[in-house]
Order: structure tokens, then C-alpha cells, then sequence
């Protein structure tokens, strides 16, 4: 990996990360564009630039992550079913990963619900995530299951599941925004672990390489979580709905056209 190619996916981490646009597909687009070879320190790479995105969510939210210790245990109730899952169906993920046309299929798909969304979902209840209460949140934390399908998109799913409980379109944003430290937090760790068993620690120039990617990640995920937040409290997510659509067809049409491209 070279320094332009480690710069190129921290920035697209950090744009899609919390974006309901599903940052593996982007992910897939960016590699084949690139012609990158797929190695295990590329894929550790794109797994452990989450940790950026992720410190600029508690940046953001300083003060909301030392009000209370309920808020922790919200998250936890949330983050549990997709942890369970996680461990569960590793090695059917693992295989679905495999299949860059099934992750163009499900942003496809998902982009044609969220020109829909704004229509369905249109009580406004809950206006803040303090208000969110411990079913809800275990309901939201159900729909991040469905993001473990590759190019779904986490944040997609979540913010879905947040409008299903009656929150407003900024306050489910901001509950999948602070769902992701734990689920993110927890898949950088697992990636890092496996890394260590089977390649050991990496070499100088990889945690270089890491720590670039990060710092890029971070910058841009605090623009992209600005943007959003603003966008889609004045817009919705129609929008995002066509993007989706476009991202998906790109992806089959480089597939059609047998660049080679590996999910990560």
C-alpha cells in the first residue's frame, strides 16, 4: 500500500463511515478503481481507520458521553445483539463478503427503500437521545444485525431502526452515530487480534501507514458528520436513496467489466 493509496481510503472512511451509504461498498469501488492487491494489511487497514471516525464521534459528543452512566448502558443493551450475531454467523458473513455482486445487490435495494423512508416514517416523538429507553434501544441495536449483510451500511440500518422507535431524523442519527464507538471499537479489536495470530505485529512502515490513516479519517469524518447531521434534518433521505442506487450500479457495471474487486 502507498501513502497516496492509504490517504485516498482514509478519506473515503472517513465520508461514508456514518453516512447511510454503506462505507464497505465505497470501500469495494476505491480498491478496484485503485488496483489494489487485497492483502491482509490492506484489509486491517480498512478495518482499524474506523478508530478515527470513531474519535470523531466523541469529539463531537465530548459532553454527551460523561452525562450519564445510563447512556453507556444503552448503548450496550443496543450493541448486544449485533455482538452476538457477529459471533454467531462469522464464517456465513465471511462468505457473503466473498460476493462484490451481492454487496452491489443489497446498496441497490437499500437505496431503493430510502427514497421511501421519509414517507414511512413520519412520527417524531423523541426528540433527544435521552429519551431513548432501554427497548428502544435493544430494537435499534436489532436492525444493526441486518447491517452485518454487506452494503447495507450500519449507520443506514440503525437510523432506520431509530425512526421505527418514533426518534426524529436528527436524534436517530446521533444514536447511530454513538452506537458505532462500541461496534466499531470492538471489530477494530477483533481485526488487530487476528491480524497479531496469524501475521504477527505490524512492521514500522505499517503503523505509520495506520496512523495517517487515521488522522485522515478522523478530519474528515468530523466534516462528513457536520454535513450530515444539517443535510439530513432538512432534506431527508431521498437523496442518499439515489446515491445508493448509482454506488450499486457502478459496482456491477466494474463487475460486468471484470476489474477485479474484493470486498474488504
Amino acid at each position: 500500500m502507498s501513502w497516496l493509496q492509504a490517504i485516498v481510503l482514509a478519506i473515503v472512511e472517513g465520508l461514508t463511515e456514518f453516512l447511510p451509504v454503506s462505507s464497505t461498498g465505497h470501500m469495494i469501488i476505491t480498491t478496484g478503481l485503485m488496483g489494489m492487491p487485497v492483502t491482509e494489511f490492506v484489509k486491517l487497514f480498512t478495518v482499524c481507520i474506523q478508530l478515527g471516525a470513531i474519535a470523531a464521534v466523541v469529539v463531537m459528543y465530548f459532553k454527551r458521553f460523561f452525562q450519564s452512566v445510563n447512556f453507556y448502558f444503552k448503548l450496550f443493551v443496543a450493541f448486544i445483539p449485533a455482538a452476538i450475531a457477529g459471533v454467531l454467523l462469522g464464517d456465513v458473513i465471511d462468505s457473503l463478503l466473498e460476493s462484490p455482486l451481492g454487496v452491489a445487490i443489497a446498496l441497490f435495494l437499500g437505496g431503493i427503500i430510502f427514497l421511501f423512508i421519509d414517507k414511512w416514517f413520519t412520527k417524531e416523538e423523541i426528540q433527544s437521545t435521552d429519551d431513548v429507553n432501554y427497548i428502544q434501544a435493544l430494537k435499534i441495536g436489532l436492525f444493526q444485525c441486518i447491517a452485518l449483510i454487506p452494503g447495507v451500511s450500519r449507520s443506514g440500518a440503525t437510523i432506520v431502526g431509530g425512526l421505527s422507535q418514533k426518534l426524529n431524523r436528527k436524534t436517530a442519527a446521533e444514536f447511530s452515530f454513538f452506537l458505532a464507538v462500541p461496534t466499531m471499537f470492538a471489530a477494530t479489536g477483533k481485526k488487530l487480534y487476528d491480524f497479531y495470530k496469524h501475521n504477527g505485529l505490524p512492521s514500522g512502515d505499517e503503523v505509520k501507514l495506520l496512523a495517517v490513516g487515521n488522522v485522515v479519517a478522523f478530519v474528515v469524518a468530523l466534516f462528513a458528520i457536520k454535513f450530515f447531521i444539517n443535510f439530513l434534518t432538512k432534506h431527508g433521505f431521498k437523496l442518499f436513496g439515489w446515491y445508493r442506487i448509482i454506488a450499486g450500479a457502478i459496482i456491477i457495471v466494474l463487475y460486468i467489466a471484470g476489474i477485479k474487486l474484493s470486498v474488504l
